[in-house]
């Protein structure tokens, strides 16, 4: 053995020597180390006895070592245990229960001396291993290991040792990246008087929520914990600063997983979140919230897969518990997280997190939420303004909601893209304030949909609440000046309509036709619907939005109602009105989830035939939380076959019934209730969101369609959707562009008739379909097939909404093209017109 330097190398050189020769090297090898050679050796033979080439020698040597006394250590007993239970085992679970007898008793022997010493051993590890022989007892195989089970409890039973000043093993273990990293972080303080004490009865919490008794208890080792606080603080910080990685999933039948923390972890932190709540700091509820977004959002950064969803769950039932200034601080989080968190538990937690906090300050979750929204640094103008040197970068925000961000040269001289002083030498004060443009954006997204939610629900506010918090709000104000109020003085007085008007003494509403209503200090406000208004009304405002050139936040003014109809009143119990559509299935579930609805996913796998959408309808802001009635829309899809995509998920559905249900109080039980009894509010608002996905996501909204090739299913239901009788929505598009056209260049040109807007070009004349967007030429109905580019015609009409998928941008830029079809040049679009 010429030239070898470590036990490894000759004990590899003696397995190839017992492989070629028999039987002999590798104990002549081994009766020639020393103790610490030995042990050294025994972690490389428990690997190699895997391995069936070197198997037999290697089992019988550790055989051998068994029974010999060789002072482990325990990192040596640590690695045994390592090597067969975790992310780092050698074997699969499988292999380590096929060669049980031959790798696991060394680990025993070396966790048993280390004991006798009073040292630890890895109790999470050894546990693991008990729990594989209980697993072949259900094969009738349990008899085998009766006594290495009694070897393994006899470890067990023993006490944990516990040493002043250092923390017990079974507290932030390695099973994953965050123990050990706690551990090389926060030594000394981990290592404080009390602290053992307290973690330990944190890491007893297996639930997410925690009981009296526990809280109790952990509110006296809190206290009595040296920097008890700060332990608490930098244990939760340090979490926040893990990434997703691999885990060791110690169960029997899987070897690892990916995530955060390691399930004895994850327990710490769920006591660690429960613990935070007895702190007196301004941290708390900031660490908490971000303990739920990080836990809550899916592996690799999307999706209903959390990263942790016991600790996003536990987090979330945390933040609910929150009362007084705390509660308003929850709320905002609470409100955030279903941004970044997409699974459905955790979903419902927040729901109920946010009713719990409500309920405790007699609120709605959407009017706590409004008392703390953040202003982000922007002053009365809608501005922040951050120096960077000579420059001056300035965050804006302008009406109805757009964000931009400019810079300001010495000068004076306003810039729209950083310039390269800047850059160059403050980039990091550049990316921070990029940043806060990206945290503003998503803030004014997050109040456009609070605000169209209190549309839908009907809220009404006091003239105090709805000037401090809405119309004064740096934030909020900004969409809420662009919206249609109402006011009214007492409940007896009809209510008045008007756009909010700052006055010298206040606020005000400005009708139509120039007039001014005061807000006074006992009046109510409501966000106006045309559900509730006349259609003189409906059709003046139309009128002045569109004279005006004034965009909303969301299709307010312009939005489509939808009553009762006589075939909905036959039905009795659910509405057919949308039903036997066949939509883009991923196009029409994202449009789904935006608007709030959940349900199955469908798909070529179990129970993915059809699937139930539903949406939780708000409740009438000015009832607390669980009292009033509650209603939900139930809207039924079912799977079109035409072919499992790669991932066994649906590419088409159909459409069918919408259903409603109402619930009295918190806790009651969901009702069906016949059509004729859902208010009007929650009918119409239910109905615009099926329309919406019907309108957005048909076949036959796809000009392609046509163009498939031998695939051509459903073109019978493409023609007819195509250019058949319009929906609400398509009715709204043709009363918006009877006021767009006359004031385009194009005027002359086009004409509406029930269903088209026809077009006049020089070579021939077109009709699109106000409800698709497809054209038809003249005069023999032949179908034109375009692709528009949008952007190109982008600012040159003025729109007054967009939240119908496009199409009304769509049906204007074909109109512009097609009035100069002469001047066209896309070969694919002049093939096609020139051809008839």
């Amino acid at each position: 053995m010429v030239g070898i330097t470590s036990p490894h190398d000759g004990l590899m050189e003696a397995m190839r020597r017992e492989r070629a020769e028999g039987r002999g090297p590798v104990e002549q090898f081994m009766d020639g180390l020393d103790t610490a050679g030995l042990r050294a050796c025994a972690p490389l033979l428990q690997r190699l006895a895997f391995r069936p080439a070197y198997q037999e020698a290697a089992s019988a040597a550790l055989a051998e070592l068994v029974e010999r006394e060789l002072d482990w250590t325990e990192q040596e007993s640590d690695l045994l245990l390592a090597q067969l239970v975790g992310k780092d085992a050698e074997g699969a679970p499988h292999e380590v229960r096929e060669d049980f007898f031959d790798v696991v008793p060394i680990a025993l022997a070396a966790a048993g001396q280390v004991a006798s010493r009073g040292g630890e051993f890895d109790r999470t590890r050894l546990r693991a291993l008990r729990l594989m022989t209980e697993r072949d007892t259900v094969y009738h195989r349990g008899a085998r290991y009766d006594g290495i089970r009694g070897r393994i409890d006899a470890l067990l039973d023993r006490e944990p040792v516990v040493v002043p000043g250092r923390l017990p093993r079974r507290l932030l273990d390695s099973l994953d990246d965050y123990g050990p990293a706690m551990r090389g972080l926060h030594g000394e303080l981990l290592a404080g008087a009390g602290v053992a004490e307290f973690l330990g009865h944190c890491a007893l919490l297996d639930k997410p929520r925690a009981t009296r008794v526990w809280r109790r208890r952990s509110a006296e080792l809190l206290a009595g914990a040296e920097r008890g606080p700060v332990v608490v603080r930098c244990l939760l910080e340090g979490f926040l600063a893990q990434e997703e990685h691999r885990l060791s999933d110690l169960g029997p039948w899987s070897m690892s997983s990916w995530g955060l923390t390691s399930g004895p972890n994850t327990d710490l932190v769920r006591g660690l979140l429960w613990a935070a709540l007895d702190i007196d700091a301004d941290w708390v509820v900031p660490a908490v919230g971000a303990v739920a977004r990080h836990a809550g959002t899916g592996l690799g950064g999307s999706g209903g897969s959390c990263r942790s969803q016991p600790l996003a769950t536990t987090a979330v039932a945390v933040l609910g518990e929150c009362g007084g200034a705390r509660g308003e601080e929850a709320v905002q989080w609470l409100g955030r997280l279903p941004r970044s968190v997409k699974n459905r538990t955790v979903n419902k937690g927040i729901t109920k997190a946010l009713e719990a906090v409500a309920a405790r300050a007699g609120l709605t979750p959407s009017m706590l939420r409004e008392r703390g929204v953040a202003t982000l640094g922007l002053d009365g103008r809608g501005v922040r303004e951050v120096p960077l040197g000579a420059y001056t970068a300035e965050l804006s925000l302008r009406e109805p909601g757009t964000v931009a961000l400019s810079f300001r040269g010495p000068e004076g001289r306003l810039l729209k893209t950083a310039p390269k002083a800047v850059r160059e030498a403050r980039a990091e004060e550049l990316k921070e304030v990029r940043a806060g443009v990206k945290e503003l954006k998503a803030l004014v997204a997050a109040e456009r949909s609070r605000l169209e939610e209190h549309l839908a629900a009907g809220t009404t506010w006091s003239a105090a609440d709805w000037q401090r918090y809405y119309v004064d709000h740096p934030v909020t104000g900004v969409l809420a000046r662009a919206l249609l109020w109402e006011v009214t003085e007492d409940v007896e007085e009809p209510w008045t309509a008007g756009l909010p008007e700052r006055t010298g003494g206040g606020w005000a509403l400005a009708a139509e036709d120039g007039t001014a209503r005061p807000v006074g200090p006992g009046a109510r406000l409501r966000l106006w619907h045309p559900l509730r208004a006349g259609g003189e009304e409906v059709s003046a405002w139309r009128t002045a939005v569109t004279e005006r050139e004034e965009r909303q936040p969301f299709k307010q003014v312009f939005r489509e109602v939808y009553p009762l109809t006589p075939a909905e009143l036959v039905t009795g119990s659910y509405s057919n009105r949308f039903a036997g559509h066949v939509l883009r299935y991923g196009q029409a579930r994202a449009l789904m989830t935006e608007r709030g609805w959940t349900g199955n996913h469908l798909g070529y796998f179990s129970d993915g035939w059809s699937s139930e959408l539903v949406k939780e309808l708000p409740a009438p802001g000015e009832l607390p939380a669980g009292e009033g009635a509650r209603w939900r829309a139930r809207f039924f899809v079912e799977l079109v076959d035409e072919g499992a995509s790669r991932d066994g998920v649906a590419r088409l559905c159909s459409t069918d019934q919408v259903r409603f249900e109402r619930r009295t109080g918190a806790r009651g039980a969901w009702e069906a209730v016949a059509l004729a009894g859902v208010p009007a509010l929650v009918l119409s608002e239910a109905l615009r969101d099926v329309d919406l996905f019907v309108g957005v996501a048909s076949i036959g909204a796809d000009p392609n369609w046509r163009d498939r090739g031998e695939d051509r299913a459903y073109d019978g239901y493409w023609e007819s959707w195509s250019f058949g009788e319009l929906t609400e929505s398509a009715l709204i598009r043709r009363e918006t562009l009877a006021r767009l056209l006359p004031r385009t260049r194009i005027a002359d040109r086009v004409e509406l008739t029930d269903r088209f807007l026809r077009v006049r070009g020089e070579l021939r004349a077109y009709r699109i379909h106000l409800g698709s967007g497809n054209v038809l030429m003249e005069p023999d109905d032949s179908y034109l097939c375009i692709v528009t580019d949008r952007s190109r015609d982008r600012g040159k009409v003025f729109l007054p909404f967009e939240e119908d998928g496009g199409l009304l941008s769509v049906i204007l830029s074909k109109a512009l093209l097609l009035a100069a079809d002469d001047r066209i040049t896309d070969a694919t679009i002049t093939a096609q017109i020139r051809r008839g």
